[in-house]
C-alpha cells in the first residue's frame, strides 16, 4: 500500500475500530483485575520507521537490564532488517506484518494477536506517534501493561482508551528520550497522570556499537572491486553518498543536481577518493542516473550491493557519508563513521542521529513542518528548506572533515609516532 492510502485506512477504519475496541476493553476491565504486573515479556511496537528501530535501542536495553525482561518486537516486514544491526531483540522474538495489501495486513494482524498470547506478553510499549493501527495492536494484544503516547487535552488524533500507562509526548524532547520516557512509565511503581515525571540524562541515549566481522569487510571489498576493479584499500579513501529518502516523506530529498555537484567536486580535488552511491536495490536505477551525470570513473553505483545488516562493515571502511534525513543517518550511528545529514521538513533537535553525526539544517520559519500533530504529513510541495542549502556549504564541511581524518591517520601511523618521540 502507498503511504497516503495507509493514512486514509488508519483514519477512516482506525477511528471507529478504536471506539469499538475501547468499549470491549472497558467491558473486559469490569471482569478482570487491574493490578499492575511487573514487566517480564515486553513487546515494542514500531511499524513504519526503520531509523526508530535504532533510536529505541537504549530504551530496550534499559528495560532489559532494569527488569530482566525478555524483549519482543513487531514491525512491518519491509523494515525488519533494521533490527538486525544490533540484534538486541532475538530474531525469533520479532513478528513481522506484511503491509503490501489490506488482506495481508488483516491476516497478519490476527496472527499477531495469537502470537502475543502464545508468548505471554505482559507489557506492550507503543512507540508510534498516535497511529490508530498500532493502538489497536496494543489494546487488543492481551498485555496487562499497555504503554504509549496519549493526547490528553490535545485536539484530534483519537486513538481510544487502549493504554494503562498514558505518557505525555514531549515535542521539544529528542525522540530517543521520549522512548526512554515510555520505558520509565512501564517501570514506575506508582500511578501518574501523565506519565512520565522523570529526568532523562543524555547518557541514557548512548548507542551500542554494531559488531563487525572481518570476513564481511573482505566480502565488501570484493563487491567494490566488482564495480571498480582497481580499488585498493591501502590507497583509496571511500566517501559514501546516500541521495535517497523513504516515500514516507519525499520532501526530505536534497536536489539530485546538488549531489552531482558535490561528488564532482570531491573527485576533482582528491585523486585518492572513491565515491560510492548507496541505496536499496530498488534505488539502483536512480543511483545509475546520478553516476552518469557525475561522469567519473571513481564514482561507483553501489546501490543494492549490500544487505542492510552488512552496512556497519561498509561504514567502518569509509571516511565519511553524506545522506538525506533517512535510515542510513541512523544506521551509521552504531559505528564511528562521520556522517553529515541534510535536514529540511524535520528537525535534528528531535530526530537527529545519536552517532558521530553533523546535521546540516537551514532552520527556516516553516521548519519543521511535520510532527506528531499532523500525522507527519505536510502540505508542502516546494521544499525550500533543502533548496537553500547550497553545495558550497556542504562541501566546505566535507573537505574539512576529510582533511582532519587524513591528518589523524598520519598522526597515528608508526612512523609518525616514532618521529614525534624523537
Amino acid at each position: 500500500m502507498n503511504i497516503d492510502l495507509m493514512r486514509k485506512v488508519d483514519y477512516f477504519a482506525g477511528v471507529p475500530l478504536c471506539l469499538v475496541a475501547t468499549l470491549l476493553i472497558k467491558l473486559a476491565n469490569v471482569f478482570s483485575s487491574q493490578k499492575k504486573q511487573t514487566p517480564k515479556n515486553v513487546l515494542f511496537v514500531e511499524l513504519s520507521e526503520m531509523g526508530s528501530a535504532i533510536l529505541v535501542d537504549p530504551a530496550m536495553r534499559k528495560i532489559q537490564k532494569s527488569a530482566n525482561a525478555a524483549l519482543y518486537f513487531v514491525i512491518f516486514k519491509s523494515n525488519a532488517a533494521s533490527l538486525r544491526l544490533l540484534n538486541t531483540v532475538p530474531v525469533d522474538n520479532v513478528f513481522t506484518i506484511r503491509e503490501d495489501n489490506l488482506l495481508s495486513l488483516a491476516i497478519d494482524t490476527l496472527r499477531f494477536l495469537a502470537w502475543t498470547r502464545k508468548n505471554n506478553i505482559d507489557t506492550v510499549i507503543d512507540l508510534e506517534l498516535f497511529s490508530r493501527y498500532s493502538a489497536l495492536l496494543t489494546g487488543l494484544c492481551g498485555a496487562k501493561n499497555r504503554v504509549g503516547f496519549h493526547a490528553f487535552y490535545n485536539e484530534g488524533l483519537y486513538r481510544g482508551a487502549m493504554l494503562t500507562h498514558r505518557v505525555a509526548y514531549n515535542p521539544t524532547l529528542h525522540i530517543a528520550k521520549n522512548f526512554i520516557a515510555l520505558v520509565n512509565a512501564a517501570l514506575s511503581n506508582k500511578q501518574e497522570r501523565p506519565y512520565s515525571k522523570t529526568l532523562i540524562d543524555d547518557s541514557e541515549i548512548k548507542l551500542a556499537r554494531a559488531p563487525v566481522v572481518e570476513s564481511v569487510i573482505a566480502s565488501m571489498r570484493a563487491r567494490i572491486r566488482e564495480e571498480y576493479p582497481t580499488y585498493d584499500e591501502t590507497r583509496h579513501r571511500i566517501v559514501l553518498i546516500n541521495p535517497n529518502a523513504s516515500d514516507l516523506l519525499p520532501q526530505r530529498r536534497w536536489m539530485p543536481e546538488n549531489f552531482v555537484t558535490v561528488m564532482r567536486d570531491l573527485l576533482a580535488k582528491s585523486d585518492d577518493l572513491l565515491v560510492l552511491i548507496t541505496g536499496a536495490p530498488a534505488e539502483r536505477e536512480q543511483a545509475q542516473a546520478l553516476k552518469q551525470q557525475v561522469n567519473h570513473e571513481r564514482c561507483v553505483n553501489f546501490a543494492g550491493k549490500q544487505k542492510l545488516e552488512e552496512l556497519p562493515a561498509l561504514y567502518q571502511m569509509a571516511e565519511l557519508m553524506l545522506t538525506n534525513d533517512s535510515g542510513p543517518g541512523h544506521f551509521s550511528s552504531v559505528t564511528d563513521l562521520r556522517t553529515f545529514v541534510l535536514f529540511g521538513p524535520e528537525t535534528p533537535l528531535l530526530y537527529g542521529s545519536l552517532g558521530n553525526s553533523t546535521p546540516i539544517y537551514a532552520g527556516l520559519a516553516c521548519s519543521p513542518c511535520v510532527s506528531a500533530a499532523n500525522h507527519r504529513k505536510t502540505p508542502c510541495s516546494d521544499n525550500v528548506c533543502l533548496q537553500v542549502i547550497k553545495p558550497e556549504t556542504v562541501l566546505s564541511q566535507l573537505h574539512e572533515a576529510l582533511v582532519k581524518k587524513q591528518a589523524a591517520k598520519k598522526q597515528s601511523t608508526p612512523s609518525s609516532k616514532a618521529k614525534s618521540q624523537k
